[in-house]
């Protein structure tokens, strides 16, 4: 994708310089080494909490696989994360999970299962060298058996409790603190090439401005 970049030095004119050293500081933290995808979920409060965790943990991607359920969210759980994700919906193929399985591969991405239910790898135990896409599933039933057939790995976090499972929000934030942190302290390419963060870095600067539509029309108008 061609960066125009005569006009997002132009709209960075209506930033503070603060707000342009903050989008570039959080764009040195952002990855597309790891990625989510939910399946089926269908709580908005759950998902909502999720984006906001791949937000705060600097996942760039998330990937969203309806079926039974439309994906919603919550504005008052997501304070405006979803604003700054790319998300991608699968919600009309003939196999939404499958084709999201398809799509990931594609990327290089190793489909990894979260589940408590199965001889899985320990969280601490998960090799991050790898593009990894983790899939979190539907609260009641877990992921579907498309996943789990699939899944290149299945990852359980250790509990020590009678409990056998988590909320998907919270196992969700624990895998992505865990997994980033590690990431984060072995030499691995993780971050975003200069286009992806030139991209960004004009899509979050439209989204801030107000009114950008009408100032971009008049960039235009005039250039």
């Amino acid at each position: 994708m061609a960066i125009d970049f005569d006009l997002l030095n132009y709209l960075k004119t209506f930033l503070t310089e603060s707000r342009q050293e903050r989008f570039k500081t959080i764009l040195n933290k952002r990855t597309r080494h790891l990625t989510v995808a939910i399946e089926n979920v269908y709580l908005s409060h759950n998902a909502s909490a999720v984006l906001r965790s791949c937000e705060v943990f600097g996942i760039q991607d998330v990937h969203v696989i309806e079926k039974n359920y439309a994906f919603k969210t919550s504005t008052q759980i997501t304070k405006g994360a979803n604003k700054w994700l790319t998300i991608s919906k699968y919600n009309n193929y003939k196999n939404n999970t499958l084709a999201c399985i398809d799509a990931l591969r594609t990327e290089g991405y190793q489909i990894v299962a979260t589940t408590p239910h199965t001889d899985s790898c320990m969280l601490q135990d998960f090799d991050v060298s790898k593009k990894a896409a983790f899939f979190f599933g539907v609260e009641k039933e877990g992921l579907s058996d498309d996943v789990l057939q699939n899944a290149d790995v299945t990852l359980k976090i250790p509990m020590y409790g009678f409990s056998e499972s988590l909320n998907i929000s919270v196992a969700a934030a624990i895998i992505l603190q865990h997994c980033t942190h590690k990431m984060k302290s072995q030499i691995i390419d993780w971050q975003l090439s200069q286009e992806e963060k030139d991209i960004l870095e004009l899509e979050w600067t439209k989204k801030t401005i107000k009114d950008v539509n009408q100032i971009i029309a008049h960039y235009r108008d005039n250039k």
